[in-house]
């Protein structure tokens, strides 16, 4: 007799079984290894140092990457976009040594010289944007272009040397401990980074820079303004920046020339680690911010067990391949099912 319209065969009820079973598989988070790492990490840290799991040495690690964490935020936004920005360091360093000309040398109010930093660091940042999409520089060659530009203003309005004499409110901005325990900068991250990730979950610009990332003409021809949005991304970065060179200038009591040198790839390091895709279109500022506690855990770890910082360099290199080997084998298992 024939089979029944409609009546399922027994390999497609096999076939359909294994849909089934792929759909109820639980689909972790992209930073869900790297979570995972960083308990871990400081599990074997505080065996082999108790001093590590003081809660005072944990705010210390905080304290030590908040501005990393600001910085993040922005270099997050970017990658996802499937750009980079090597500028940031150099924009943090001319951001603070503008606080400190106009503070120090001119007079001005140091919280409007404060200003006047973080609205330099997004107009260097909406510069960048400029380059990359009215210039059609990539965006490699026009932020390494922008590094080296502002790394020489900053030289040039300091004169090589470091500014101080700031008050101790502005010291307050990152230094003052809230009960006792928790740095005002850390509270400044905290903050700034459950912002980032409510724009990038909620606002629909947000959600748009995955869609720009994962394939810049489609959401060009899918009414994307992908013009804009880019030189935003950009534009913010750069405050982020700016507001990092504020904290770091506030931290540090002085403008420094080298200020932030090789926090750029710090930036990139934390981002990569947090999970995100280099092409673009993929990463989230929980898994950012997981990398910039990997590294900041890494190197507080390492410094307790009076690691050389020639090794150091070394270690963190090593889990920056790790990770990006560790999320290509999830990246491929995931396309396979």
């Amino acid at each position: 007799m024939d089979q029944e319209v409609g009546a399922q065969s027994p390999q497609d009820g096999g076939r359909a079984e294994g849909v089934r079973r792929r759909s109820k598989r639980i689909k972790l988070p992209s930073f869900a290894g790297p979570l995972a790492a960083l308990i871990v990490l400081c599990i074997f840290l505080g065996v082999l140092s108790p001093t590590f799991v003081t809660l005072s040495n944990l705010f210390n690690i905080g304290q030590q990457v908040a501005v990393l964490a600001v910085l993040a935020i922005g270099g997050t936004a970017v990658i996802i976009l499937g750009g980079i920005d090597l500028s940031v360091g150099g924009v943090l360093a001319l951001s603070g040594g503008l606080v400190g000309v106009a503070f120090v040398n001119h007079g001005v109010n140091i919280w409007l010289a404060a200003i006047i930093g973080i609205i330099a660091g997004a107009i260097i940042g909406a510069m960048n944007g400029v380059l990359i999409i009215w210039g059609k520089l990539p965006p490699f060659i026009a932020t390494l272009a922008m590094m080296s530009i502002t790394r020489g203003l900053t030289l040039v309005i300091l004169n090589g040397q470091p500014l101080s004499g700031y008050p101790q409110s502005f010291q307050n901005l990152t230094t003052f401990y809230v009960a006792g325990w928790v740095p005002t900068s850390v509270i400044i991250a905290v903050v700034l980074m459950v912002l980032g990730g409510m724009y990038f979950r909620w606002l629909p610009s947000g959600r748009g820079l995955y869609a720009l990332g994962a394939n810049y003409e489609v959401a060009r021809l899918s009414g994307l303004p992908v013009q804009r949005l880019t030189i935003m991304v950009y534009s913010v970065a750069g405050l982020l920046a700016g507001v990092g060179g504020v904290m770091m200038t506030s931290r540090l009591v002085s403008a420094q020339p080298t200020a932030g040198t090789g926090i750029e790839l710090d930036v990139i390091a934390a981002v990569v680690i947090g999970g995100a895709s280099l092409a673009g279109g993929y990463g989230s500022v929980l898994g950012t911010a997981v990398g910039v506690l990997i590294i900041g855990v890494l190197r507080n770890g390492l410094n307790l067990l009076n690691v050389s910082s020639f090794w150091q360099q070394v270690v963190i290199g090593t889990v920056i391949a790790a990770a990006v080997l560790v999320e290509n084998v999830r990246q491929r298992k995931e396309s396979h099912n």
